[in-house]
């Protein structure tokens, strides 16, 4: 992927890398998601670094961190909360769940069953949550960052296709490349780091949040993302194509993308920079398996790229 990071965000995911060395791109999709105003699913084997991806940049966006690890046995209350009856009072007492943060690490959420999972879904797409009858609305902003492990069926109930729609991307950390590796194999690198610096005020992130969400689209552009959308819904090789949830997350992420580089306006490029990192958890091939590089190739290769 080519792609240049506006100056003023460089620092933020040179900081990261720091604890996260050789994963500049994966940095650069987080914060671009974060900007977006969505959430971020990971899917990869344990111990690739996504926990620290979401440490270390809740404590750079300087946000309030809470971390969930999910269970076959946890509760919908154990993450909104409960009201309980409080003697001295005589009344009852609404108890915050951990769910009330700017920052939410939903670590193995495929381990909960169905119904816990499903607590998520209207704090994810509303910002607030329903405790009974009453309405309570999450700090601003809200970010959840969930994980799961691809590989390890037993004790897991996967993520329906309501819930991995309100994830805007999902993406793999991966190994460290060699050069990487030794680097953190020779202690060279902050990797066993406990913290990072706040880098961004919340004004600030209010405002990066507004210019993302202004970043013009051309109309050739707004051409090209509908073939996009048009295919995947049209051409059969899908088992379904983008709701119209997932083409707003595709819009706004494109927008997001070109935001990190310092432009004001979006290109072809960055919609194919962010394509397979939004599709890849909402489609699923009729036919073989179902990888982002896949996903991005079949694309990109039956519809018109010369803008």
């Amino acid at each position: 992927m080519n792609y240049t990071i506006a100056a003023e965000f460089t620092p933020i995911i040179d900081a990261i890398e720091t604890h996260l060395v050789g994963k500049k791109e994966k940095i650069a999709l987080s914060l671009a998601t974060f900007f977006a105003g969505g959430h971020l699913l990971l899917e990869d084997i344990p111990g690739v670094g996504k926990t620290t991806l979401a440490k270390h940049l809740s404590q750079v966006l300087g946000l309030a961190f809470s971390r969930i690890q999910f269970t076959s046995d946890m509760l919908p209350s154990d993450i909104l909360g409960v009201n309980y009856y409080n003697q001295k009072e005589g009344a009852f007492i609404f108890k915050k769940g951990p769910v009330f943060t700017s920052f939410l690490l939903a670590d193995e959420i495929n381990r909960s069953m169905p119904k816990t999972q499903s607590a998520l879904l209207q704090a994810m797409e509303e910002g607030t949550i329903s405790i009974d009858g009453t309405l309570y609305s999450l700090p601003r902003p809200f970010f959840v960052i969930g994980t799961q492990n691809p590989h390890e069926e037993a004790g897991t109930f996967p993520l329906p296709n309501s819930q991995l729609d309100r994830f805007m991307c999902s993406f793999g950390v991966g190994y460290p490349d060699k050069t990487a590796e030794r680097e953190i194999l020779k202690g060279e690198t902050g990797h066993t780091d406990t913290s990072s610096e706040t880098m961004l005020s919340p004004e600030q992130i209010e405002s990066y949040m507004k210019q993302a969400s202004e970043v013009t689209l051309s109309d050739t552009l707004l051409d090209f993302l509908q073939e996009i959308i048009a295919f995947t819904r049209e051409s059969g090789r899908f088992e379904y194509g983008l709701s119209t949830r997932g083409a707003l997350s595709l819009t706004a992420m494109v927008k997001s993308w070109a935001m990190l580089q310092g432009r004001a306006y979006a290109t072809a490029d960055d919609l194919q920079a962010v394509t397979s990192v939004v599709c890849s958890h909402r489609l699923k091939f009729r036919e073989g398996p179902t990888t982002a590089r896949r996903i991005h190739d079949e694309i990109f290769t039956h519809i018109r790229s010369d803008i």
